[in-house]
């Protein structure tokens, strides 16, 4: 994108600010991994640009400090300028304890998830193993994959979108 997509105005308002706004409705605490592009209380990682799986453990570490500890988590990336409050209760409310993720396209939607107990657990040992990324996670755990019968009511067929490109940005921009 050249430039930091939590910085990129969407429909008049930051990518950051957006997601904040979304999770606020529904979750408590919010916290922002990464450097404060929001006005939500940032958590850095232990070691910055680590990758994904990284950040989640700094923010489930950050979670405990707050004394949400144990708490499922509900991870939402700041690109995916379609997913709404909606989608975030369904993921948090969901039924048990443990892992959920949404299926789109046949794809696990990872950076739009609840990561629960199961997860919690399981970071520690794929970090010491060298693994980074959060589908790595999904198939470490034996999550619950939420099929489109099950989000599509709430969110709708663009949820997922994701703005990885100028030209996504360009693209989507133009839908209502």
């Amino acid at each position: 994108m050249g430039r930091p997509k939590a910085t990129i105005d969407w429909r008049g308002e930051r990518l950051a600010d957006r997601a904040a706004r979304v999770l606020q409705v529904v979750c408590a605490p919010v916290l922002e991994i990464g450097p404060g592009y929001s006005r939500l209380r940032t958590v850095d990682e232990d070691e910055p640009g680590a990758g994904p799986l990284a950040a989640l453990q700094a923010g489930f570490r950050a979670l405990d400090d707050a004394d949400a500890g144990e708490r499922a988590a509900v991870l939402l990336a700041c690109d995916l300028p379609f997913v709404d409050v909606e989608t975030v209760r369904l993921l948090a409310d969901w039924p048990g304890d443990g892992t959920v993720v949404p299926v789109a396209d046949g794809h696990p939607q990872v950076l739009c998830a609840r990561y629960g107990a199961d997860a919690r657990a399981a970071v520690p040992r794929l970090l010491a193993d060298g693994r980074r990324s959060l589908r790595a996670l999904v198939d470490a755990v034996e999550p619950v994959l939420l099929g489109e019968d099950d989000w599509l009511p709430a969110g709708g067929r663009r949820t997922f979108v994701d703005l990885d490109t100028p030209a996504d940005l360009d693209q989507w921009s133009a839908h209502e």
